[in-house]
């Protein structure tokens, strides 16, 4: 961290211990990391600013891509007037014609049965057993 290894941590130490003193020095090890929390939560807070500005600056870059590619889209494939049956396909090569195929018309919806209500858990076997007899030598 900055480049001080620990002889040099070390001298700071004794230094900050005999200037200060043992008494004050706990309270100003606790001011001086609250400054430092202080400025870390601060150094995020910018950070993340940062990054949410980054993020909405490529969102914008690739709507304005996306549109301009949608432009040549359709402007290389134009949509049929409404009501009119779109063009087919250019044809290349010998395709053969399609068997005609017939489908079963429905009548509505498919109908199916209802499912089957759910299965009750079996009785525990304590409450199958018959309940204990009384004592014989009551009176």
């Amino acid at each position: 961290m900055f480049g001080i290894d620990s002889g040099e941590l070390l001298i700071i130490a004794v230094v900050a211990l005999v200037v200060i003193g043992p008494k004050d020095l706990p309270n100003v090890m606790r001011t001086v990391g609250g400054w430092i929390a202080r400025a870390r939560g601060m150094a995020s807070h910018f950070r993340a600013g940062i990054d949410t500005m980054i993020r909405e600056t490529e969102l914008e870059e690739m709507q304005k891509k996306w549109a301009a590619d949608n432009e040549r889209i359709m402007r290389e494939h134009p949509m049929p007037p409404s009501g009119a049956a779109p063009e087919p396909p250019p044809q290349s090569g010998v395709i053969a014609a399609p068997e005609t195929v017939t489908s079963a018309v429905s009548d509505g919806p498919e109908r199916r049965p209802p499912p089957p209500p759910p299965r009750r858990p079996a009785p525990a076997a304590a409450s199958r057993a018959a309940p204990p007899a009384p004592p014989k030598d009551l009176p």
